[in-house]
C-alpha cells in the first residue's frame, strides 16, 4: 500500500490552528525516502494472515524479501538445489512448519536452519539427498516431526541428529539404507522422546533384534517392505511382536517376510510347539539367591546353535553372548540365570524364541520374579489396599459433611427475609430451619453418639400464626438438640441443651 503526498496533504488540517504536525512529519519523511518499509508479500508468492506459500512457482532461489512474520512457510514443488547458510535473510522467529518437498535439495549445508529456532515440523521428502552429514539440523532444538520419505540416503554419518532432543516423529521411508540407525536411540545428544520412526521401504537387510526387543515398549518402528533375511533371530522377533499386538507389525503383516507359511520353512527348532500350559508363573528368591527361570513353552533339549533372548525390566538379553558385568544371563538351554538377586530385578520376563508358532495375546509367555518375601509382599500389598480404601471412604464421608454445613451456611445467611420481635423480646423464626446431624437422627432423641451415618435434616419453617401472642411450636425439641453435635461431626453427644434461640434458624 503506497501513500501518496496528495493523500498526506488532504489529511493537514489548514485554518486558524495551523496543520496537523503528525501529518507534516510523514509528508516530511516522505519527501526525503525516510520512510520505514514494511515487508510485502513476493509476486511469486501467495500470502494470507501468518502463512506464505511459494510452491510451484520453479524457483531455483529462495525470494530474498520474505516477510519474517510467516508462521507456516511453503516452498514445495520448485527447483531447490542447494539449503545455504543465508537461505533467508533475516530470522524467521515464528516460523513453526517449512515445507520443502519436491525440489531438488541435494546439499544441506550446516548451521542452515540457525535462523529458524522454533521450527517444529520440517519437510524435505522426495529431494535428492544422499547422505545426512554430522549436525546437518543443528539448531533444530524445538523439533518434533522430520520428513525425509522419498530420498536417496545410503548412509547416516554420527551426529547428524545432534540437536534433535525433541525428536517425536521421523521418516525415513523410501530410501536406499542398509543398516539400521541405532544412533537414533544411542547418541548422547540425540533424539530423546523419539516414538516413531518409518523405515520401510528400504534396503534392510538384517535388523539388530536384540536392540528391537527393548525398543519394542518405545514406540512404534516400521520395518516393513524391507529385504530382511528370514532366520530365527528375525521369526522370534516376529513371533514376540504378533504376541504383544505391536502396532506396525500387526497393521502391515502381510508385508514383512517370514509369515507362518515361510516360518515353517526355517529350521529353528525340532520340538514346534511346546505342550506345557502357556500360564504366567511366578518365582521367588531371597536377596543375594541364586534363581534359575526356564523359559516358558520350550521344551528342552534346544537345538544347537539356537539364540533364544530374555526381555528383562532393565535390558534384553540373549544365549549366545553374556555379559561377566551384570548378575543377569542366558544359558545355553535358554534358561534365564539370576545371580545374587537383587531387588530391582523383581518384574516381568519375557522369553523371546522362534518356535514356528504364533500364539495369542490371551497366552503368556511371561515369568514374574520376585525377590524377598513373597507373603509379606502379599500382606504388604494388602494392607496397603485396605488402607487405601479406608481412606477414601472416610475422605468421601468428610468431603460430604462438609458439603452439608456450607450449603446449610449459605441457606441461612443467604435467604432474604425480615425478622419480627415478639413481644417478649425474643427473635421469631424467619427461614427454614436446619440443622446439620453428623450422625443418626434416632440417636438424638436416645443422646447415644454414633461415629457413622451423617445425614443433613432440613426441618421446614413453620408457618407465620396469625395471632402474633400464640407461641410457635418448636420445630424440634430443644432438649434433644445440640450445638456441638450440629458442628463437629458428631464427636460429642448430642445431649446438650439449645438454651440459646439464636442457635435455632
Amino acid at each position: 500500500m503506497h501513500i501518496t503526498a496528495s493523500q498526506l496533504l488532504g489529511k493537514i488540517n489548514v485554518g486558524s490552528c495551523g496543520c496537523n504536525p503528525a501529518a507534516a512529519a510523514m509528508l516530511l519523511f516522505l519527501c526525503f525516502g525516510l520512510l520505514p518499509t514494511v515487508a510485502t508479500c513476493p509476486t511469486c508468492c501467495l500470502c494470507a494472515s501468518d502463512i506464505i506459500s511459494c510452491s510451484g512457482r520453479n524457483l531455483s532461489t529462495i525470494p530474498f524479501d520474505l516477510p519474517s512474520y510467516a508462521t507456516r512457510l511453503d516452498l514445495s514443488h520448485n527447483a531447490l538445489s542447494t539449503l545455504r547458510v543465508d537461505w533467508i535473510s533475516q530470522p524467521f522467529d515464528r516460523l513453526a512448519t517449512l515445507v520443502l518437498n519436491k525440489n531438488s535439495i541435494s546439499q544441506i549445508e550446516v548451521a542452515a536452519f540457525t535462523m529458524t529456532p522454533h521450527l517444529l515440523h520440517l519437510d524435505l521428502s522426495s529431494n535428492q539427498l544422499t547422505v545426512l552429514n554430522s549436525s546437518i539440523f543443528s539448531g533444530l532444538k524445538e523439533l518434533k516431526e522430520l520428513l525425509l520419505i522419498g530420498n536417496q540416503i545410503a548412509h547416516i554419518k554420527p551426529g547428524a541428529f545432534s540437536d534433535l532432543n525433541n525428536l517425536q516423529r521421523l521418516y525415513l521411508s523410501a530410501n536406499r539404507l542398509t543398516s539400521f540407525p541405532l544412533e537414533l536411540y544411542e547418541e548422547f545428544k540425540g533424539p530423546r522422546n523419539l516414538t516413531f520412526l518409518d523405515l520401510s521401504r528400504n534396503r534392510l537387510s538384517k535388523v539388530p533384534v536384540q536392540r528391537l526387543l527393548s525398543l519394542t515398549n518405545l514406540g512404534g518402528i516400521y520395518l516393513q517392505e524391507n529385504p530382511l533375511v528370514c532366520d530365527c533371530t528375525l521369526l522370534a522377533l516376529l513371533e514376540y511382536w504378533i504376541w504383544k499386538q505391536y502396532r506396525p507389525l500387526v497393521d502391515f503383516r502381510s508385508e514383512y517376510p517370514c509369515g507362518e507359511a515361510a516360518g515353517l520353512e526355517v529350521n529353528c527348532t525340532r520340538q514346534g510347539k511346546s505342550h506345557m500350559p502357556l500360564e504366567a508363573q511366578t518365582y521367588q528368591a531371597e536377596p543375594g539367591e541364586w534363581l534359575r527361570v526356564p523359559c516358558p513353552g520350550l521344551t528342552l533339549p534346544v537345538q544347537e546353535g539356537m539364540v533364544i533372548f530374555w526381555v528383562t525390566p532393565r535390558m534384553a538379553l540373549n544365549s549366545s553372548t553374556s555379559d561377566l558385568s551384570d548378575n543377569l544371563s542366558v544359558l545355553p538351554n535358554g534358561t534365564l540365570e539370576i545371580q545374587g538377586a537383587l531387588m530391582e530385578d523383581a518384574g516381568m520376563y519375557e522369553c523371546v524364541v522362534a518356535r514356528r508358532h504364533y500364539y495369542k495375546p490371551s497366552e503368556s509367555l511371561e515369568v514374574r520374579v520376585i525377590v524377598g518375601n513373597v507373603s509379606s509382599s502379599s500382606t504388604t500389598g494388602l494392607a496397603h489396599r485396605s488402607n487405601t480404601e479406608h481412606f477414601n471412604t472416610a475422605f468421601t464421608t468428610l468431603a460430604s459433611c462438609v458439603v452439608s454445613i456450607i450449603l446449610v451456611l449459605l441457606y441461612l445467611y443467604l435467604t432474604p427475609c425480615r425478622c419480627q420481635e415478639g413481644r417478649g423480646g425474643g427473635a421469631r423464626g424467619c427461614g427454614g430451619r436446619a440443622i446439620i446431624l453428623c450422625s443418626d437422627p434416632r440417636d438424638v432423641e436416645s443422646g447415644q453418639r454414633r461415629s457413622n451415618g451423617k445425614r443433613v435434616a432440613f426441618l421446614e419453617p413453620q408457618a407465620e400464626d396469625s395471632d402474633i401472642s400464640a407461641p410457635k411450636t418448636p420445630a424440634m425439641n430443644s432438649e434433644n438438640a445440640s450445638t456441638e453435635g450440629i458442628l463437629k461431626n458428631g464427636s460429642r453427644t448430642v445431649g446438650q441443651i439449645l438454651a440459646d434461640p439464636a442457635h435455632m434458624a
